[in-house]
């Protein structure tokens, strides 16, 4: 039996949206008990020329719908980077899963050699729909949901690998 796109995108997406989610609940618990701002957590960064966890978060969220979109051929929704709170965070990644719920496994099935062009800045980057989500849509993402990992455990967040694994 072989691996659909819709099997190897989708859930893989939505477990970690999930394990996001609950890190994040995890966060914002441990800053109201240790009397943290939970402006300053969501500001902290693990290196100066790094994102904070704020636009990890959404980077993420980014990733999971434009990747979706992409692979059944529909523009990916846009939404603000606007977030400044733990409930607005939990609200963006809600209505990311709600987004890619709706987009049906057949949209994304037999997209493997669909063309993809993604613009960054200057550049455009062209791939098949399964190299785009092998070598940048699952890479990228999985990148942002652990660096969000990251930072709220760098800032003292009794979280650990069962809470990144477990969804």
């Amino acid at each position: 039996m072989s691996l659909s796109m819709y099997q190897a995108s989708v859930p893989v997406l939505l477990r970690q949206l999930g394990a996001l989610s609950n890190l994040l609940a995890k966060g914002e618990a441990h800053a109201a008990a240790a009397g943290i701002d939970p402006a300053a957590m969501l500001a902290a960064q693990l290196a100066p020329d790094m994102l904070p966890l704020t636009r990890q978060v959404q980077i993420a969220s980014d990733g999971a719908k434009g990747g979706v979109a992409r692979l059944a051929g529909i523009e990916p929704p846009s939404y603000p980077d606007d977030e400044a709170t733990f409930a607005d965070l939990q609200a963006r990644i809600a209505k990311t899963v709600a987004f890619i719920n709706s987009v049906p496994a057949a949209q994304i099935d037999g997209s493997e050699a669909r063309h993809i062009e993604l613009k960054a800045g200057p550049r455009t980057f062209e791939f098949t729909g399964q190299d785009f989500l092998l070598h940048f849509v699952l890479p990228n993402f999985l990148f942002h949901v652990t660096t969000a990992y990251a930072l709220l455990r760098h800032q003292g967040v009794a979280i650990g690998k069962m809470d990144y694994l477990a969804g």
